[in-house]
């Protein structure tokens, strides 16, 4: 009988000893970074001494810079700066509009030109205006009723949908291809309704492209706050004569130099397998982009410094990625899997943090049905810090180069109720950012770079013929 008891006893307690050596590292994770977590500070530095970091531009460069000696002074195996060509475009001086519902009657609102945008003439660009809901409005229209007007794009974020993500994917492609179809039914410039859920008077910039339309016949695309939106769409209801006035200063120059940052730790047993957590250096020019995407950035960071002063040893290659480009060109993303290709690199898993620095929830994981499933068992060790939520979905725009058969990869999926509130936008700045959230966001970050790395992806078995 005591023998039967022993062997019950012992079939039980091993998965627990096994949970429990799980909990003990999780837990030193997430109280390292909420007692000395240095992602704060690092924040507080690329937001307030250096501030915005368009790609090309000198922030960018001191950036690169900062960040790569943060990675020195962390006692790495290895950091290195990965050159990359990116595009410089430059704002110029700030843009002005106003609305006009009859000569000399005038109402300011507040606009910023789209990334990649032209310039208006050098008088500026007046002009009738139409307002539609989107893309697909345009030929109902037809060319007659769009010809030397402004096109005002303003269908809203859907409020409905409590992913805000999904909302912003519903309007985002009024801004990004917006000026390029509108240019086929003669208009002269844009205005989009900013990618906003919140009424205000910021106006959100974001990037926009002209397809192949000719350089001659590109025509200038600014957002408009949400405020100034609801404002013109309602004038031009009870006027519908109303001119609108722009003027821009936009400008796109040569490409430039460069460089992804990158720190890594070599792995004890399997050095060759890669593990990446990463995030994207470069932001906007209007805020100092501390959420988008400084927040990604410094958590990243911290994962390796967290692992480090808690005593873990990685059994594979951890590297931090802190990839340039991604608001305007995806250069930097582009330029990292490339090179892993062409070393022949053998990338298992990849994490991306580019939703903000707010409360983390969870993880969205894009890979096979069977690494989907062992990363969701692992819920029960992440639900005592509130994060509950492993669901397959998108990863991150910058590791989805390194996608191909076998890898896996991962999103933090933060609270996303207050990002579009700042995303793009003047308000992008260090005090919206919560200190508590942005640890918690590195901890929840480095739990599962732990994990992965512990206990390894499981391998798709090819089926041969």
């Amino acid at each position: 009988m005591r023998t039967v008891l022993l062997l019950a006893f012992l079939l039980v307690s091993t998965p627990f000893f096994s949970q429990t050596e799980d909990e003990k590292q999780i837990k030193a994770i997430y109280d390292e970074a909420l007692t000395n977590g240095k992602a704060y500070d690092w924040l507080n530095y690329l937001s307030n001494q250096i501030g915005g970091r368009l790609s090309g531009s000198v922030q960018a460069q001191q950036a690169v810079d900062y960040t790569k000696a943060q990675l020195d002074s962390l006692g790495l195996d290895k950091v290195w700066l990965q050159p990359v060509m990116v595009p410089k475009w430059v704002r110029g001086v700030p843009e002005f509009a106003y609305f006009e519902t009859k000569p000399g009657l005038t109402t300011n609102v507040p606009i910023c030109a789209l990334g990649g945008s032209v310039a208006t003439p050098a008088g500026g660009l007046k002009a009738n205006v139409v307002e539609v809901e989107g893309i697909e409005d345009l030929e109902k229209l037809g060319k007659d009723k769009i010809e030397g007007k402004i096109v005002f794009y303003n269908r809203p974020m859907d409020p409905t949908l409590i992913n805000t993500f999904s909302a912003y994917s519903g309007c985002v492609d009024q801004r990004y291809s917006g000026a390029a179809e509108a240019s086929k039914y003669g208009a002269s410039g844009v205005i989009v309704r900013s990618m906003n859920l919140r009424l205000d008077d910021y106006p959100h910039t974001g990037s926009m492209g002209y397809g192949d339309t000719p350089l001659n016949e590109r025509i200038p695309a600014a957002a408009i706050s949400t405020k100034g939106a609801e404002l013109l769409s309602t004038t031009l209801k009870l006027n519908p004569n109303v001119k609108f006035y722009f003027k821009q200063n936009c400008k796109q120059l040569e490409d430039v130099q460069s460089y992804n940052v990158i720190g890594e730790i070599t792995g004890s047993t399997y050095p060759n397998e890669i593990m990446v957590v990463g995030g994207h250096l470069d932001s906007w020019d209007l805020g100092d982009g501390s959420h988008d995407d400084g927040a990604g950035c410094v958590q990243s960071m911290d994962v390796l410094r967290l692992l480090k002063e808690t005593g873990y040893k990685p059994k594979r290659t951890l590297r931090v990625v802190l990839f340039m480009n991604e608001e305007n060109g995806m250069r930097g993303g582009n330029k990292y899997a490339e090179v892993a290709r062409n070393k022949n690199e053998q990338h298992i898993f990849a994490l991306e943090s580019d939703s903000g620095g707010f409360t983390p929830r969870g993880f969205s994981i894009d890979a096979s049905p069977e690494n989907v499933k062992q990363i969701q068992g692992w819920r029960d060790l992440f639900e005592p810090y509130l994060v509950h939520m492993f669901y397959e979905g998108g990863s991150g725009a910058d590791i989805g180069p390194l996608k191909e058969d076998g890898i896996v990869l991962a999103g933090l999926r933060p609270d996303t109720q207050r990002y579009f509130d700042h995303h793009h936008a003047e308000n992008d700045t260090f005090e919206h950012v919560n200190k508590r959230e942005l640890e918690l966001g590195a901890a929840t970050m480095a739990s599962l770079v732990y994990l992965i790395d512990k206990y390894g992806t499981i391998p798709i078995k090819k089926v041969k013929g």
